[in-house]
This record gives structure tokens, C-alpha cells and sequence, in this order.
């Protein structure tokens, strides 16, 4: 893999100083009462800069989801079964990329924490989250259609999968240790391996 140009380490560094700084003031001051134009005066860039990154303040709380969700897409679409796969072997697919985005949005438990906290106490997050939830259910039923899966597969196991998630992330809270253990217990209960 090559290193990232000098310009895309800057852009990089402009992001991260822009999420750093929104987390900042979302903690001194509450998610309400933070602006866009605070967001970017604390990190020390123009508007147009901000919005060259995020589409809006509820965008930076889920600031690295999309690199995530790219990341399931791609490592779905290389899996080239050699027959289309049955419900049972998409569901076991689909634990495992669950419990590898488990891993991935625990990373910096400090943030998943303060994320977890600003998604249950503000709606318009949750309501936000919810959809893009909603959105990696189709997107991967859209890849398991595309591997020759059964209509009633392809609808079916991104949504348990998802629900397993959902679950076992009410379950832990905003304690991101707990939230892999809750989550495969979910699978577990539904004798998902």
C-alpha cells in the first residue's frame, strides 16, 4: 500500500481536527448548542472547509462510518462463493463482518463512548444512525443478490444480522468492551455460528 500524498495527510489532519474539535465542544457545551461556524472557528478553518468534509454538524459524530461501511462493501464483494449462499452461510458471513465492525467502531473507546452518549440524547442522531443502518442492510442485501442469493436471503439476513447489532449495542450501552460480547451473544441466541 502506498503512503498518502502530502495533500492527503493535510486533508486528513483538517478532518480530524474538525472532528476533534466538534467532540470538544459538544462535551463543554451540549450537541444543541454547538454551530457549524463554532465547529470550524475551534478548528481553525473556514465554513467551506467544514463542508468540504461534512455535509452537516450531525455528519461529524459519524465521521468515520462511511470508511466502515466502504470497508464491509469491499470485503463482501470479494468473497466469490463458488454457489450462491444459503441463508444459514449468510448469516455466519454476516456475524463475522458484524463482529469485525464491532472492532473497528470500539477502536478509541473514549470516542465510541462519547458517540453512544450523543446518539441516545439527541433524537435527530439516533434518527440519523438509524437510517444509515438502514442503508447497510440494503447495501448488503444488494451484494448478496449479487452472489446469486435467494431473494428471501438476501432481504432476510442483513436484517438479522443488523438486529443482532442494534441488540447487543442497547445491551452495552455506551461501554464499548461490552459491545462485541452483547452482540455475539445476540447471534448466539438466535444459533447463529
Amino acid at each position: 500500500m502506498s503512503r498518502p500524498s502530502l495533500r492527503e495527510r493535510k486533508q486528513q489532519r483538517a478532518r480530524d481536527e474538525i472532528v476533534e474539535a466538534a467532540y470538544a465542544l459538544f462535551a463543554e457545551r451540549g450537541y444543541a448548542a454547538v454551530t457549524v461556524a463554532d465547529i470550524a472557528e475551534r478548528a481553525e478553518v473556514g465554513r467551506t472547509t467544514f463542508f468540504r468534509y461534512f455535509g452537516d454538524k450531525q455528519e461529524v459524530v459519524f465521521a468515520n462510518e462511511q470508511d466502515w461501511l466502504d470497508d464491509i462493501g469491499r470485503r463482501h464483494r470479494e468473497l466469490r462463493p463458488d454457489r450462491p449462499p444459503s441463508l444459514a452461510e449468510a448469516l455466519s458471513l454476516l456475524r463475522a463482518t458484524t463482529e469485525a465492525v464491532c472492532e473497528q467502531v470500539t477502536r478509541d473507546p473514549r470516542r465510541y463512548a462519547e458517540r453512544e452518549r450523543l446518539i441516545a440524547g439527541n433524537p435527530e442522531l439516533g434518527d440519523r444512525a438509524a437510517r444509515k443502518q438502514r442503508r447497510l442492510a440494503e447495501s448488503l442485501s444488494e451484494i448478496l443478490r449479487e452472489q446469486g442469493a435467494s431473494a428471501e436471503t438476501a432481504a432476510l439476513a442483513p436484517r438479522v444480522a443488523l438486529a443482532c447489532y442494534i441488540a447487543g449495542r442497547e445491551v452495552a450501552g455506551a461501554d464499548p468492551a461490552a459491545l462485541r460480547p452483547n452482540v455475539a451473544a445476540a447471534f448466539d441466541a438466535l444459533g447463529i455460528r
